[in-house]
């Protein structure tokens, strides 16, 4: 019997790692299965024929905010094509809707929870000719299994980012994240995790990054010390990025962190606000100031890639205040991320919506669109800032420039308030579609409305140096003196 383990990934260069899990326990049961992965921007009609030609008879969807509605529509159109195929769905985004979808006749059975075994035994109920049930809640395993990693070859292109679990659960409960309402922390022994990155290492195809999708990787700090120690031998080639508690680092992490070669290690770190008011209220319990501290000292250390993380649209954060956050966050970091809160299924602040007077996106991604303390004219104002970060400060592509520029101004928000002003007053249009040349033109008549004189000239040569970095060709003219480009 053939199973089809699907799911549509955010962007070519992601994989899916819940397929690779699911996969194991059916082929241990003898079934055939099938992997099948696509993107967001494949066509519609082409993913469709990758899932009919391969003539399946179980298909079960790995579910996501990111492509339920169009997994809804696969599946929907599948079902009038194969109807005598079982069609499951599992993954976070039905697991505390199952109403929902287990009311859609062309769904057989929801799956909530973890799915390795449940999955397992509804397909070997349909191989038996048993009737499903609508939902399966899932038993939770009470520990982690040493049993390797879960990719092979032939089953990932060269390039991709591998993702890999060392643990499951988290040991906070913050409103907002679909952690809070997971299960028991389990985690494998650090012997296991380090044997399965030696394996990582036989794969034959080039793995561009080694993703811990552990919630808090150094919950224990003694375990992620023993592991990042153990990276650092030249026997562990890839780059491996983790996500992690700044304040939970010790003497001993950051000592271990020191020595990692440049670009081997990337840290992913959730700062999410500095307003104690906000993150009580969403029972986050770490000081931000902390956090910040132990950002700023990993990201001067000058070898490690640090990702900090924003969220706008908390409760208690007014515009003002987050652009405090803001500023306190902005020199600490490689990367800063402004996103926006999502009500996802589950979550405390779902529950708390009219509570907070939380006006959200009927359907997924569920973000947030205005609060009692933010309005939305405020919030796609941030939205269009966070545009602006993207293309100047997290691309890399402005390092020297940006950094003086940002230090001239009053603060590094109002520094972006007036970049996004000076953009709609010139050009009117998104900075997403200016041309790099068009963009570094913007940049330097912008500044140049606040600065002048010898530091003018500094900002001209480090703009240049930014622009000579990244292009093919010397910074143009009409960057600086002329009319800008047609494109």
């Amino acid at each position: 019997m053939r199973v089809v383990l699907f799911a549509l990934n955010g962007s070519f260069a992601h994989t899916c790692l819940a397929l690779r899990c699911l996969r194991r326990p059916l082929e241990a049961a003898g079934f055939e299965v099938l992997l099948i992965e696509k993107n967001l921007k494949d066509r519609r009609d082409e993913v469709l024929q990758s899932l009919y030609a391969a003539k399946a008879d179980i298909y079960s969807f790995s579910c996501y905010i990111w492509n339920i509605e169009e997994s809804v529509a696969l599946a929907e159109d599948l079902a009038a094509l194969l109807p005598n195929a079982s069609i499951l769905f599992g993954g976070p985004e039905v697991s505390f809707d199952t109403e929902r979808f287990s009311s859609r006749p062309f769904i057989d059975c929801v799956v909530c929870g973890e799915g390795e075994d449940a999955v397992r035994e509804l397909c070997e109920r349909i191989k038996r000719g048993e009737e499903l049930p609508r939902i399966v809640r899932a038993s939770e395993p009470d520990v982690m299994g040493d049993e390797g990693i879960l990719y092979r070859d032939g089953d990932y292109r060269a390039g991709e980012m591998l993702y890999y679990e060392s643990s499951r659960g988290c040991p906070y409960r913050c409103a907002y994240c679909l952690s809070s309402v997971g299960g028991r922390l389990r985690a494998k022994t650090v012997a296991a995790v380090l044997a399965d990155m030696e394996a990582f290492e036989k794969l034959s195809a080039d793995i561009k990054v080694i993703k811990f999708v552990d919630r808090t990787f150094n919950f224990d700090a003694a375990r992620a010390n023993a592991i990042w120690r153990a990276l650092l031998d030249e026997k562990f080639t890839k780059n491996y990025h983790f996500e992690i508690c700044a304040s939970l680092l010790n003497e001993e992490s950051f000592e271990i962190l020191r020595q990692f070669p440049k670009g081997k290690l990337q840290l992913e770190i959730g700062l999410q606000s500095t307003n104690p008011e906000t993150l009580a209220a969403v029972a986050r319990h770490v000081s931000p100031e902390r956090v910040i501290e132990a950002t700023r000292r990993i990201h001067e250390m000058g070898n490690i890639h640090v990702h900090l993380d924003l969220i706008a649209g908390l409760p208690c954060e007014s515009y003002a205040r987050f652009g405090q956050s803001f500023n306190e966050a902005y020199f600490c970091a490689d990367m800063l991320q402004l996103g926006f809160l999502k009500l996802l299924h589950g979550t405390a602040l779902r529950r708390d919506a009219e509570k907070y007077g939380y006006i959200f996106m009927a359907k997924a991604p569920y973000t947030v669109l205005a609060t009692k303390w933010i309005s939305r004219d405020e919030l796609y104002r941030l939205s269009k800032i966070a545009d602006l970060l993207d293309r100047f400060y997290s691309s890399g592509k402005f390092a020297q420039s940006l950094d003086f520029a940002v230090r001239l101004a009053p603060s590094p928000f109002a520094f972006y308030e007036g970049l996004l002003a000076h953009l709609e007053a010139s050009e009117g249009r998104d900075i997403r579609k200016l041309s790099q040349t068009n963009a570094f033109r913007v940049f330097y008549r912008y500044v140049a409305t606040f600065t002048e004189g010898g530091d003018l000239a500094t900002f001209e040569e480090k703009l240049h140096a930014d622009y000579a970095a990244h292009e093919a060709r010397r910074m143009p003219y009409s960057v600086i003196g002329g009319k800008k480009e047609k494109k």
